[in-house]
């Protein structure tokens, strides 16, 4: 078996993070990478990258191009990217997307998805 090597996100990277004081519902779009590391509660739509943080808690459903949960999600997520889950996350929900990691310890209650390269789809 191969262990799972996911890296981490460079915070300097990001345009915009929802700090840790952050409670937001509703619907949220965006056009740029986000970081949530507060509390989320609607529905998440972007084409670019969203990163969940370890202390975040989202409960929402999200798509996006690429997300990477290292805290709680309860909702469903759809990307035309990958999603990684890392071991400290906690998803409660169904995950469509191109490709999925999942490191050991990470926590995943759904159906699992892989339609593999979105290129391949176009086929």
């Amino acid at each position: 078996m191969i262990d799972v090597q996911s890296s981490s996100v460079d915070e300097d990277t990001l345009d915009t993070i929802l700090a840790a004081d952050v409670d937001f519902s509703g619907d949220l779009s965006f056009k740029e990478p986000l970081m949530i590391k507060g509390r989320v509660s609607g529905s998440i739509h972007t084409e670019s990258d969203l990163h969940v943080d370890e202390k975040a808690v989202v409960d929402a459903d999200i798509f996006a191009g690429n997300v990477t949960v290292r805290g709680s999600v309860k909702g469903n997520i759809v990307a035309t990217g990958k999603v990684e889950l890392f071991a400290s996350c906690r998803m409660d929900g169904d995950i469509r997307a191109a490709y999925v990691t999942m490191e050991q310890g990470s926590r995943f209650n759904g159906i699992c998805t892989m339609t593999g390269s979105p290129d391949a789809q176009k086929a």
